[in-house]
Formats: C-alpha cells, sequence, structure tokens
C-alpha cells in the first residue's frame, strides 16, 4: 500500500474534465516477451488505468506501481504509454549502511520540500521478508510522519534478493512517479556494500549517508562509495565523533584529490613540502601557458564533494541538504553532465528490458527448464558440459550458440 495522496495533475497539468474523454492512441512497445509490438490503443483495463494516472488519481498511481512490481500482463505497455512524461523529476538516490538514518533523513529531507511547496515521491526498498517475499515495510513505519500529506508519496518495495541495493524494477517504478508529476524522487536503497552501487546509474545525485562510528569513513573507501558519491552526510551529528568523521573524510576527498600533502614535513630523506611546491609551480606554469585572450571566466567550476553534518531526528543541517542538491542539480544541468547521465540510463533500461524478455522467454514460456532438467543426469555424469546444455537451450528460443559463437 502506498501513502495517500490527493487528486492532482502530473507535471502541473490540470485533471481533465468530468466526462471528457481521452483521444485514442497508438502505442509501439517492446512486450513482455520481448518482441515489438505496434498496437492501435492500450487494452480496456490499462486505458482506464492510464486514463485514471492522467487525472492524478493517487489510487492509479499505487496500482500502476503494483503492476509493474508484480510483471502483470501489458505492464510495459503502460510504461511505453507515459514515457514521454518521464524526465523532469530531479532523481535523489540515498545509500549508506544500515543503521545509518536514511529514512529519518529522507522523512526530514521531505517536510523542508513540502514547507516550499514541492512534492516527494519516496521509493524505500526494503529487506524482503523470508516468509512472504515482500517488503518488511521498515522505512514506511519511520516515515509515518508523512501520512495524509497528499505531496509526499512513499512506496516500500522489496529487494527480492537484488545484490546492487536496488529491485529489478525500482527505476521503472521511479519512472512511474516522475511520470505522475512529483518534482522529486528519492530512491533509497537496502544498505550498502560492495556490489551496492547501482543506485548511481538509477539517480541524477547520489547521497551517501554515513554515521560517526564504526569507521565509515574508511568503509566508504573500500566498498567504492567515493566513486558514486555527490554529496556525502555524516548523519547523528550530535554524537562525539560526528566532527572526527567528518573530517576524516574531508580528508579521504582531499587525498583523492592529490591535495593533502602540500605541508607535510619531509620523511625519509624525501621533502614534501618543497616537491608540493614544484608540483604547483609547474601546475601554474602549464596553466599560463594554456590561457587565451579569449578564455571564459565564467564557465562552470567543477563539483567539490561536499561533507555535510545532519542531525535528522532533530533536523539539523536537512535544509542546507536540500540546498546542497538544489546546487548539484543546477551544476549538472548547466555542463551537460545530466543529459549525459540520462542518456546512459536509457541505454541500460533497453538492455535491461531484453534481458528480461529473454529470461522470460526462456525459462517461463519456453522448453529452458525442460531442457536442464532433462540434462541433469548427463551433467552430473559429465557426458555433458553445461556449455552444451545452454546452447541447445539457447537453439530452442532462436539463438545460435553461446557466446555469440565464440
Amino acid at each position: 500500500m502506498a501513502m495517500r495522496m490527493g487528486r492532482m495533475g502530473a507535471g502541473g497539468h490540470a485533471p481533465p474534465a468530468q466526462g471528457c474523454k481521452r483521444a485514442r492512441r497508438s502505442v509501439i512497445f517492446t512486450s513482455y516477451y520481448g518482441v515489438g509490438v505496434e498496437v492501435n490503443d492500450l487494452k480496456s483495463s490499462e486505458s482506464e488505468l492510464l486514463e485514471a494516472f492522467e487525472a492524478g488519481e493517487a489510487r492509479a498511481l499505487a496500482r500502476a506501481i503494483s503492476w509493474v512490481e508484480n510483471a502483470r500482463p501489458g505492464f510495459e505497455r503502460l510504461l511505453s504509454a507515459l514515457h514521454s512524461r518521464v524526465g523532469r523529476a530531479h532523481r535523489i538516490g540515498i545509500t549508506g549502511p544500515p543503521g545509518a538514518g536514511k529514512s529519518t533523513l529522507i522523512y526530514g529531507l521531505a517536510k523542508v520540500v513540502r514547507k516550499d511547496g514541492g512534492r516527494v515521491g519516496v521509493v524505500a526498498v526494503d529487506p524482503t521478508s523470508p516468509f512472504t517475499g515482500g517488503a518488511l515495510l521498515g522505512d514506511r513505519i519511520r516515515m509515518t510522519g508523512t501520512a495524509g500529506d497528499d505531496g509526499v508519496f512513499i512506496r516500500s518495495m522489496a529487494s527480492r534478493g537484488s545484490r546492487g541495493g536496488l529491485a529489478t524494477t525500482t527505476r521503472e517504478v521511479a519512472d512511474l512517479m516522475d511520470a505522475f508529476g512529483f518534482e522529486r524522487v528519492v530512491v533509497e536503497t537496502v544498505g550498502v556494500g560492495q556490489s551496492e552501487l547501482e543506485i548511481a546509474e538509477a539517480a541524477d545525485t547520489t547521497v551517501v549517508v554515513l554515521t560517526p562510528e564504526s569507521g565509515d569513513s574508511i568503509q566508504a573507501m573500500k566498498a567504492g562509495l567515493m566513486e558514486i558519491a555527490d554529496i556525502f552526510v555524516v548523519n547523528k551529528a550530535d554524537r562525539p565523533d560526528a566532527a572526527r568523521a567528518a573530517g576524516e573524510l574531508k580528508t579521504i576527498l582531499r587525498l583523492r584529490q592529490g591535495q593533502v600533502y602540500d605541508r607535510v614535513p619531509a620523511h625519509h630523506g624525501v621533502d614534501l613540502t618543497a616537491m608540493a611546491k614544484r608540483r604547483a609551480d609547474q601546475e601554474k606554469a602549464d596553466g599560463a601557458a594554456s590561457e587565451t585572450a579569449e578564455e571564459r571566466t565564467d564557465d562552470p567550476q567543477p563539483w567539490e564533494i561536499p561533507v555535510l553534518l545532519t542531525s535528522a531526528h532533530d533536523g539539523e543541517g536537512v535544509s542546507e541538504l536540500v540546498e546542497t542538491l538544489e546546487s548539484h542539480y543546477a551544476l549538472v544541468k548547466e555542463t551537460g553532465e545530466l543529459a549525459e547521465r540520462r542518456a546512459k540510463r536509457l541505454l541500460e533500461r533497453v538492455r535491461a528490458v531484453v534481458d528480461r524478455g529473454l529470461r522470460t522467454q526462456v525459462w517461463r514460456d519456453g522448453d529452458g527448464e525442460a531442457i536442464l532438467e532433462r540434462a541433469r543426469a548427463d551433467l552430473e555424469l559429465g557426458s555433458r558440459t553445461p556449455y552444451d546444455v545452454a546452447a541447445e537451450i539457447l537453439g530452442a528460443v532462436g539463438g545460435d550458440s553461446v557466446g555469440g559463437g565464440r
């Protein structure tokens, strides 16, 4: 279930007048079976859902999300019909270790945005229940303060074993919230680890939330978070070690930029200070040589990853976080990086949809499982290899061989 949201026109569009019938449409879509199909219209149930969705009915958004999450037949037709409405929201990824206070921070962020009249959609990826396969809803429990707010819509999704921190359909659910008209769509991951870096591919701005304890700043280096973070937040700033943890992160970031050892004394006969000075002098000379009279002085400056201190429970520092998010979003739009990120996202979406369709063709609708079961004994005896069996399965669905013949 999703928290209630009032009737509103997505993207600022007014809801259609009562009794107004929408023009029927022709939609070209990629079906769930991986085949491009042109249809004259959506099926009646899909058309009704689309009409209610475009009218800004929150129940239609919740229903559309369920269709996508459960891979109901026709869900890709619905996504295709809504695709032209996607791309207006600022997508914000929030990741970090369990217990860092991500959900509380998002709740505080939503309150600040709502004060300014903005609307927020939240996709909270929760751990999967081992009994039902559904989301455990821990994030929703921590965000109950937004209940009844028409400008906040929260949807919990089960991770269902997704290794990258995002459920398989998380990006498509974010698309639905974007198409519905939310100016900001926040995606929170289930946790953070070595492989949980997919959030950077799904977001325009990625926020990594850490805590003062447990050496999270060092873990950030190990987990590769230094490469994906646009903003670092040290939450629970009221704790004694918060300033120290923020200082460590700033030092690590400066180290990555080669700015740390400028004033370090000589060690084992190597004068690092002198070396730094020579390097700076050389860079200055190189820069002067490349300058021209026509050189612009108003070009956007590179983004320097900030380290912010927040206490989400008290709301301390949350307004600064919102301002920093807006600054980053404005910069990536100005430099063209946002367009580049979104172009890559579209390419990845095509690959993901093709992969999903092929899996369906092979395993759910095709003979893949039957062939695999028949070959089990031969595989165990060693008379057949996994590659032989895979080639047979691919051949059954029209493929030539494993690895494209290599």
